[in-house]
């Protein structure tokens, strides 16, 4: 069947659809962001070591690099809305099972089937590009990155407020089964509110090989570049997040409550950045540039953060570094989705998305290395060096990528979402 004849049927859409895809990605950063603060007391209530306490965080990196491209190629294969469902309520069984592990190897392989799990952000993504036009594809997409800097606000403070380190692995059980609570209130919510985005028939088109995507995206111009900015830039990032608290511990004696709030005005920030301008930005200035200039803010940001005297700079700071990813982001989905083939969206973003939870892997563990061996203001030393090839990489893909009038690389398959100020 032909491409035109695919785009022809409509089934209907559901008003309600887009509240239940951010919920989505908001109940991923709510679970992440609960148990990120929290793990060191998890794992010492669990009477494990440091590295073992290290490789738990990792797990969670580790199930979405393989998780993400898994279920963005299934997503092309058999439709969003099933692999959605599926998802959602693996994660809701594995905050059930962490709640309750009985030592750190069941938390481990808990943690890693978790992360996973909560890797369908491709999906997501893929569904929002099946029905929003290239050019407003930047905006829709960044109020993804708005849920999960909400989900990243929220997820701490109900942690802390929710948690009783002093109760033992007990105390973790309240934060952990509210979220499996989101969770099946987030399933529920896709199987009767969200509209299929794949076309029936479009579904059983042949699908490559995730070596052969993997071999395409390697060869293709931008998709490669794109890939790379992902890479670098979350290694910088992720490495900054992973050892901020013990950084300003050393250098202002900050305490738990300190961290937790500065991470909660960057998540502010970055949400409604992405909720307000990044649509805006993208269309007038065009994505490659905009995604260049976020990763300019980001290295400059990072490089200055160590003559930082107090919070009066060290908050300021870290929250334009944050908007500069945040502008940055949605940016480079925007340009795989509008350079690659619409039946295999969701296998290149998902290829992308395991690039950057890679990235979550190795850029914590060389800041963290970096932290202990060199100096305590090496890992914002390097992120600023991994992001400045960042720059040149966004910027160079602006060359190679396509550019729409009238994008019709999109499917009408169900009524374009409304999304408000991000368009």
């Amino acid at each position: 069947m032909s491409a035109d004849a695919l785009l022809s049927k409509k089934p209907a859409g559901s008003a309600a659809a887009l509240p239940t895809l951010l919920f989505i990605l908001f109940i991923n950063l709510v679970g992440f962001g609960v148990v990120v603060p929290l793990l060191p007391f998890y794992g010492r209530s669990l009477h494990a070591s440091a590295w073992q306490i290290a490789l738990v965080f990792s797990a969670y990196a580790i199930g979405a690099f393989f998780g993400e491209p898994f279920w963005g190629r299934l997503s092309d294969r058999i439709g969003r809305k099933p692999i959605l469902i599926s998802t959602v309520c693996g994660n809701c069984l594995c905050y059930i099972a962490m709640a309750f592990a009985p030592n750190i190897t069941v938390a481990f392989i808990v943690r890693l089937m978790g992360g996973m799990a909560s890797g369908n952000g491709s999906v997501v993504q893929g569904y929002i590009a099946d029905v929003t036009p290239g050019e407003r594809r930047a905006g829709r997409l960044s109020l993804l990155g708005a849920a999960n800097n909400m989900g990243f606000v929220v997820g701490p403070a109900l942690g802390g407020l929710l948690a009783n380190p002093s109760a033992g692995p007990i105390g973790f059980r309240i934060p952990l089964l509210v979220c499996a609570t989101f969770s099946a209130i987030s399933a529920l919510s896709i199987f009767l509110f969200v509209t299929e985005s794949r076309h029936r028939h479009a579904r059983f088109l042949h699908q490559p090989s995730r070596w052969d995507v993997l071999g395409s995206a390697i060869g293709h111009p931008v998709i490669r570049r794109l890939m790379g900015v992902t890479f670098l830039a979350g290694c910088a990032f992720t490495g900054i997040e992973s050892c901020f608290g013990f950084w300003t511990q050393a250098r202002f004696n900050w305490d738990t409550w300190d961290v937790g709030l500065a991470f909660a005005v960057v998540g502010v920030v970055a949400a409604i950045c992405q909720i307000f301008l990044v649509g805006r930005l993208s269309r007038r200035f065009g994505e490659a540039r905009v995604l260049a200039a976020g990763m300019a803010l980001t290295a400059v940001c990072a490089l200055l953060q160590p003559f930082s005297t107090g919070g009066i700079t060290t908050v300021p700071l870290l929250a334009l570094a944050a908007f500069g990813q945040s502008i940055a982001w949605p940016n480079v989905a925007a340009l795989i989705s509008r350079n690659v083939d619409i039946n295999h969206q969701g296998q290149y973003l998902g290829l992308n998305n395991a690039t950057g939870a890679l990235a979550r892997v190795v850029g914590p563990f060389f800041a963290n290395l970096a932290f202990e061996r060199v100096t305590i203001n090496a890992p914002f030393l390097m992120a600023g060096l991994i992001v400045a090839p960042a720059i040149l990489l966004a910027w160079s893909a602006r060359r190679h990528a396509r550019t729409y009038v009238g994008d019709a690389n999109y499917t009408d398959a169900i009524p374009a979402l409304e999304f408000g100020p991000a368009d």
